[in-house]
C-alpha cells in the first residue's frame, strides 16, 4: 500500500494533500473488508466513517487532542491511523487487537467503549479537567445516530451545552435525519459557513461592530437576532443551539476537505460545538451499503458474495420463530428490542406483527419500564435483549417491574460468553444481579424444546417478572438418552451418587460427557441440570446435599452468582461433605473465542473433568 503502509502514527498523514488523503481512504477500505470477512468484526459502521478519522487526525493532535469515540466499534480506521496495522489481522483473535477502542492497546484510545450513547459525557469530562489544569488541546465526541436514541445522551447535551467547556460533538448522521432535509441553498450555505475563512471574517465584524459607539452591542444583538430567524428558516431546527451549542452543518462526511474545514473552524470556538455530518454505512463495499444492519456485527463472509461463511440454527432465531407461532394464537403476546431485532431474531416478528412489535431504539432502560406500562395495560411484553445491554437495566427492573408485581418476560440473549466482542460484552453477570431482586425468577434451557417450554412457562404458568436466558449459537449435542422432563431441574446419571455435578445452560452438555466418562471408572457419579435457576429448586439443593462431594460449574461470574447461592443453601442443610465452585473470577473476560474462554475458566471438558479428579 502505497501509503497506509507508512503510516505509524498520526502526524504521518499531515503532510498528505486532497488527493493523497483519498488513495488513502481506499486503501483503508480494502483493509478493512479484507480483515473483517476474515475475522469477523463491525464493518458497515467502519466503512462509514473513514473520512471522518482520517480529517480528525489530519487536524487534530491526538493523543494531546481527546478523540472520544461512541460506540468504540466504529474506531478500526482510528486504529489503523495510529500505528496498528501490522498488528491488524488479529482484531477481536485471541492476544489481538480488541474490536472496540481500548486504552490497554494505544494512549490514542482515551476509554474502552462498548456501549454506546456515553461519549458526550465522557467527552465532557475530560473538557472539564482541561478546563481546570488550564489545558488548551480539544475534546471531541464521535456520536452516531442510533447513539442519540439513548438518553445518556441528552444528559450529557443538556449539561455540555451550557458549561462553556472547549468541547466538540461530532453527529455521525448515517442513517435517522435529526433534522429535516434541507434544501440546496441551506446545504450550500452549510459548507460556505463551515469554512475557518468563514469563522475569521465572522469574529472580527462582530468585534468591530461591539466596538462602535452608543449603537454597537444593540446593533450586533439585532444582527444576532435576524441571522437566528433567516437560519430558522432554512434549517427548521435550533435544538442545539438552544441547548447552548454553536451548531455547524449538515456537512458531507465522505468529502475529506470539507471535514477538514469544518473541523478546523470548530477547533476555533473556546465553546460548545456539535458538527452534524452525513455518512452513508457500509461506504466503498456494495453488499454492506445494500444491507447495513447484516454487515454491522458479522461473523467471517465471502467477499466476493457477501455471504457469511457459517449459517445454521441458534438461539436466538428457534426464539423469534416460537414467537411467532404463540402470537398467532394470542394477540397479548408483543415483543421490545432496543435496535436489536436482527441479532435477537425478531425479524420475522416484526414482518408479521408489526403492531406488536416495538423499536424503541437504544434506550434498554425505556424498554422495561414501557413494558411494564404494556403489561399493566393487559398486554404479554416480551424485551429481547443481549445481556450486556441488560445491565443498564437494572434500576428499572426493580422499580417498575417486580416492585409493581407486573407480568412481563426478558428474553435474554448472549448469555454466557460471546467470543471476540470481548470484555463489554461477555454474557456473564446478568445472574449475580438478577439474583438479588426481589421476586424475580430465571430459567436457564440448555436445548431449544427447552427454551419453548420455558417460554410457556413464563407466558402462561407464573406471575411476575421472568427472565429465560439462552446462550449465542447453536444447541450442544445432548445424549439421545436424555429426555427433557423441563422440571425445574433434571438428574442424570447415578440415583445415589457419591460426587454430584450441578450446573445450568449450554454447559449442561459437557457435565454429562465427564459423567459419562467417571463413571466409566467405576464411581458413581450424577449430574444435577438446574432448569430454573432464580429462586433455586429447593429439591435439588436436598438431592446435592446427599453426596460426599458437589461440583458446580457456572458460565458466569462467581461473586453473587447461582454457584454462590447454591452452595450457601447447601449450609442450610445436613451437608457434611466437599464443596467446589468453579466460576469467572473477579475479573472481566477479554476477547478470544468460546471454546478457549470455557478453557481458560475451566468450563471445558478437561477442566471439569481436572476440577473433580484434583478434588
Amino acid at each position: 500500500m502505497k501509503y497506509l503502509d507508512k503510516i505509524t502514527s498520526p502526524s504521518d498523514i499531515k503532510g498528505l494533500n486532497e488527493q493523497e488523503l483519498k488513495e488513502l481512504a481506499q486503501e483503508v477500505r480494502d483493509v478493512l473488508v479484507d480483515t473483517v470477512s476474515k475475522t469477523g468484526g463491525h464493518l458497515a459502521s467502519n466503512l462509514g466513517v473513514v473520512e471522518l478519522s482520517i480529517a480528525l487526525h489530519y487536524v487534530f493532535d491526538s493523543p494531546k487532542d481527546k478523540i472520544v469515540w461512541d460506540v468504540g466499534h466504529q474506531a478500526y480506521t482510528h486504529k489503523l491511523l495510529t500505528g496498528r496495522l501490522k498488528d491488524f489481522s488479529t482484531i477481536r483473535q485471541e492476544d489481538g487487537l480488541s474490536g472496540f477502542s481500548c486504552p490497554r492497546e494505544s494512549e490514542h484510545d482515551i476509554f474502552y467503549s462498548g456501549h454506546s450513547s456515553t461519549s458526550i459525557s465522557s467527552a465532557l469530562g475530560v473538557a472539564t479537567a482541561n478546563a481546570a489544569l488550564n489545558d488548551k488541546h480539544t475534546t471531541i465526541a464521535i456520536i452516531g445516530d442510533g447513539a442519540f436514541t439513548g438518553g445518556l445522551a441528552y444528559e450529557a447535551l443538556n449539561n455540555a451545552g451550557r458549561s462553556g467547556k472547549k468541547l466538540i460533538v461530532i453527529l455521525n448522521d448515517n442513517e435517522m435525519s435529526i433534522s429535516p432535509n434541507v434544501g440546496s441553498v441551506a446545504r450550500y450555505l452549510a459548507v460556505l459557513r463551515s469554512k475557518p475563512a468563514y469563522f475569521r471574517l465572522k469574529a472580527n465584524t462582530e468585534h468591530v461592530i461591539q466596538k462602535l459607539p452608543l449603537v454597537g452591542k444593540s446593533l450586533a444583538k439585532a444582527i444576532y437576532n435576524l441571522k437566528t430567524r433567516v437560519k430558522n428558516r432554512l434549517y427548521q431546527s435550533t435544538f442545539f443551539e438552544e441547548l447552548g451549542f454553536r451548531y455547524m452543518g449538515p456537512i458531507d462526511g465522505h468529502n475529506t476537505q470539507q471535514l477538514i474545514d469544518a473541523l478546523e473552524s470548530a477547533k476555533m470556538f473556546k465553546g460548545p460545538v456539535l458538527l452534524h455530518i452525513n455518512t452513508i454505512k457500509g461506504k466503498g463495499y456494495d453488499y454492506a451499503e445494500k444491507s447495513p444492519s447484516e454487515f454491522h456485527g458479522i461473523s467471517k463472509f465471502n467477499i466476493d458474495t457477501g455471504e457469511p461463511v457459517y449459517t445454521g440454527a441458534n438461539f436466538s432465531d428457534e426464539f423469534g420463530k416460537f414467537l411467532c407461532e404463540i402470537a398467532q394464537k394470542d394477540k397479548r403476546i408483543c415483543a421490545i428490542t432496543a435496535a436489536m431485532s436482527l441479532g435477537t431474531g425478531l425479524e420475522p416478528f416484526k414482518k408479521e406483527f408489526k403492531d406488536r412489535f416495538f423499536d424503541v431504539g437504544i434506550a434498554e432502560e425505556h424498554a422495561v419500564t414501557f413494558s411494564s406500562g404494556l403489561a399493566r395495560g393487559g398486554m404479554i411484553p416480551i424485551f429481547a435483549v443481549y445481556s450486556t445491554f441488560l445491565q443498564r437495566t437494572f434500576d428499572q427492573l426493580v422499580h417498575d417491574g417486580t416492585m409493581q408485581g407486573l407480568h412481563m418476560i426478558l428474553a435474554i440473549d448472549r448469555a454466557g460468553f460471546v467470543g471476540a466482542d470481548g470484555i463489554s460484552h461477555q454474557g456473564i453477570l446478568d445472574t449475580a444481579f438478577l439474583n438479588g431482586i426481589p421476586h424475580m425468577t430465571v430459567y436457564a434451557p440448555a436445548s431449544y424444546k427447552g427454551l419453548k417450554h420455558d417460554f410457556i412457562e413464563a407466558i402462561y404458568h407464573q406471575e411476575g417478572v421472568l427472565a429465560i436466558r439462552y446462550p449465542r449459537g447453536c444447541e450442544p449435542d445432548l445424549p439421545e438418552e436424555i429426555e427433557d422432563t423441563f422440571a425445574n431441574y433434571e438428574v442424570y446419571g447415578d440415583t445415589e451418587a457419591e460426587i454430584a455435578l450441578v450446573t445450568y445452560g449450554k454447559i449442561s452438555a459437557t457435565a454429562i460427557r465427564v459423567c459419562d466418562t467417571l463413571r466409566q471408572s467405576g464411581q458413581a457419579v450424577a449430574v444435577i441440570k438446574l432448569n430454573r435457576i432464580i429462586p433455586l429448586p429447593e429439591e435439588a439443593v436436598k438431592l446435592a446435599s446427599t453426596a460426599k462431594k458437589v461440583f458446580f460449574f457456572e458460565e458466569g461470574i462467581r461473586r453473587g452468582g447461582i454457584g454462590e447461592t447454591f452452595g450457601f443453601a447447601l449450609t442450610q442443610t445436613a451437608f457434611k461433605g466437599d464443596y467446589h465452585l468453579t466460576a469467572v473470577p473477579d475479573e472481566f473476560v477479554i476477547h478470544a473465542s468460546v471454546d478457549a474462554q470455557l478453557k481458560r475458566y475451566g468450563l471445558d471438558y478437561d477442566g471439569m473433568l481436572a476440577a473433580i479428579t484434583e478434588n
